[in-house]
């Protein structure tokens, strides 16, 4: 099976690239549901979509600057790179930690309900991953190791970011089945959270389960390893496992929605 083209559309030297494309239908699923739900539990939408802006903003500039950091030498000879995000290169947890600190300040200083807003992200934010994925098996970046199974990808295009010519494990596919089956349980558990912050909470605790089994079957640079075993996105995803079963116990000891 062989990848579609990273480049959609192109007009001399204007082109439209599948993975930007697919990042921003993500943004724009994932705000149109936080809105929905700012609706449904009774808290300004507007105050949302301006919320969701600044993370937007907040989430490229940190997954940016996380790929930077892992793999530093690749910038140093083109520093230009760095703002080429549409040949991939965003990591997200480098995102999601930078989007977190946005919200932070944004909900303290609007005085926003700080667990109900999380709460209210978390779906938009589960699905919006999932397109994103698919951005990435377009592009061919966050590519999986070579294996021999029937389903595995083989890249052709010469523009594709990942080995070619070889098969691969789909990792991207992978992620976008995770992220999606982590969206629906989100989608379905919503209505009956027993206290603010357990949805946004049990989003990180699958996916900090979830993304470090996928990583194993990553074949891209990963950056520094520990322990020479685990990746850096697979210490990020297994610690963050363990803060939120620290945070739901805790939220609900209270059992209340405050």
């Amino acid at each position: 099976m062989e990848r579609m083209h990273p480049i959609l559309i192109k007009f001399g030297n204007f082109a439209i690239y599948t993975y930007g494309l697919m990042m921003a239908i993500a943004f724009f699923v994932g705000i149109t549901l936080a809105r929905k739900e700012a609706e449904r539990v009774g808290q300004d939408p507007e105050k949302i979509m301006d919320l969701s802006f600044y993370i937007l903003i907040g989430a490229v500039i940190g997954s940016r600057l996380f790929y930077v950091f892992t793999d530093p030498r690749t910038f140093l000879s083109d520093p230009i790179e760095i703002f080429r995000i549409w040949n991939g290169g965003l990591v997200f947890y480098g995102g999601f930690i930078m989007a977190v600190i946005v919200a932070m300040i944004y909900v303290r200083k609007t005085g926003m309900p700080l667990w109900q807003t999380a709460d209210i992200m978390s779906p938009g934010l589960a699905v919006g991953q999932a397109i994103g994925r698919v951005g990435c098996f377009f592009a061919g970046c966050c590519y999986g190791k070579v294996c021999d199974l029937p389903w595995a990808i083989t890249f052709n295009h010469p523009e594709s970011l990942a080995p070619q010519g070889l098969p691969l494990h789909p990792t991207q596919l992978y992620s976008v089945f995770s992220d999606f089956s982590i969206f629906v349980v989100l989608w379905l558990f919503r209505k009956k959270i027993r206290f603010h912050g357990q949805l946004f909470w049990l989003y990180v605790l699958l996916y900090g389960i979830t993304r470090p089994i996928i990583e194993i079957y990553r074949g891209d640079f990963r950056g520094q390893t520990y322990f020479h075993i685990f990746s850096i996105s697979q210490v990020i995803g297994i610690s963050l496992a363990g803060v939120a079963a620290v945070m739901l116990l805790r939220l609900g000891r209270n059992g209340l929605k405050n």
